[in-house]
């Protein structure tokens, strides 16, 4: 449970935790493409009944390093998605992957939403994506149901796993990333409390949960 930032030196205080919250990832600057427009007003919609915040790296301003902010988000959200088209700029759309690649480096769930004419990057052929069109809505609505789904799975999983209480934190996590749900942490916690850790580990988690509604004493 050792994880690294923007200049590969070892994060030892976590950033605070943003459950049931979706980084956005595509073109911030103006003139934005009216696809981007019309899709990110859709998706909003959509995430909104479902409780989710949508947030993106223009949701907080901090005066300070911008892809430094840019990795805590993506490190404190349980899940990115992508809007990209074909009017966008190479530099925009290398940008965007980039950031989908640190929220797969951290675990987290990702989605590329592009629209019909723009072409995939080659690495990322094989990767399941939403194409924009008519059964959009219902589209996103069912990555959603597989994304909710799996705060139970994490928690099965950590359950299940009673020889590595570390990896069940870690699970945990994930699900109340999820979910909101504090139930998570609370077992978190009560793990952390009876589980004997080496003290580079016990930092760590400390970290972890000492930035979420459960202080630990």
């Amino acid at each position: 449970m050792i994880y690294y930032n923007q200049d590969r030196e070892v994060i030892t205080e976590f950033p605070k935790d943003n459950p049931r919250c979706c980084f956005l990832m595509t073109q911030l600057g103006e003139p934005l493409p009216d696809k981007v427009v019309e899709i990110r007003i859709k998706l909003k919609a959509q995430l909104k009944k479902r409780s989710i915040e949508l947030i993106d790296a223009e949701t907080y301003i901090t005066g300070k390093d911008f892809l430094g902010k840019i990795w805590k988000i993506l490190f404190s959200v349980p899940c990115g998605i992508a809007i990209v088209c074909e009017k966008m700029s190479a530099s925009t759309i290398s940008n965007i992957f980039y950031e989908i690649g640190i929220l797969n480096a951290l675990g987290k769930e990702t989605i590329v939403i592009k629209t019909k004419s723009y072409k995939v990057p080659s690495d990322f052929v094989r990767t399941e994506y939403l194409e924009y069109n008519k059964n959009f809505d219902k589209k996103i609505n069912k990555f959603l149901n597989t994304f909710f789904e799996l705060a139970d799975h994490y928690n099965k999983m950590a359950d299940s796993l009673e020889s590595n209480p570390l990896l069940s934190i870690d699970y945990w996590r994930r699900a109340y990333l999820i979910s909101g749900d504090e139930k998570y942490l609370d077992k978190a916690r009560k793990m952390f409390k009876n589980s004997q850790f080496d003290p580079q580990s016990r930092h760590f988690i400390k970290c972890f949960l000492s930035n979420t509604p459960l202080k630990l004493k």
